[in-house]
């Protein structure tokens, strides 16, 4: 199988909610979800889109920002790749684009949260090198 791999561009950027949605642990509303979607891309923040055959399968978020113990950074979100394209090394490949376009931006660091209880990609970041550098926190105000 062939797989593109872009930034989807911000008039398009809605079209990553079906699979953010599916993300939606929290069970936030689908119009809440669109409206935090739109106000992101007004902050310093992109989407890379996997398209198989011009079908969105896949999305990962990129929040970019200079970090004073890493540099020149992007935070990943939200990666996701639909069910029935798992297990065939897409996010292997995904990582691969992603890791080279943010070079070509002179970005020296790639950051990410993931559940605990997320286990496989757990193993998945654990094999693309990451490590684990602490916890992460959230309180609602």
């Amino acid at each position: 199988m062939s797989f593109d791999f872009k930034i989807i561009e911000k008039e398009n950027i809605l079209n990553i909610l079906p699979l953010v949605e599916k993300l939606n642990d929290f069970k936030i509303s689908k119009e809440v979800l669109k409206e935090r979607i739109l106000e992101m891309t007004e902050q310093n923040y992109e989407c890379a889109g996997v398209f198989f055959k011009g079908e969105l399968v896949g999305i990962c978020g990129l929040w970019y920002c200079t970090r004073h113990y890493s540099g020149k950074s992007t935070e990943v979100d939200h990666v996701f790749i639909e069910e029935k394209f798992r297990g065939q090394g897409i996010g292997k490949q995904f990582f691969k684009w992603i890791y080279n376009y943010l070079k070509t931006k002179g970005f020296e660091a790639i950051e990410l949260n993931t559940y605990t209880t997320n286990y496989a990609s757990h193993k998945f970041y654990y094999n693309e090198g990451f490590k684990i550098l602490g916890y992460h926190f959230l309180k609602k105000l």
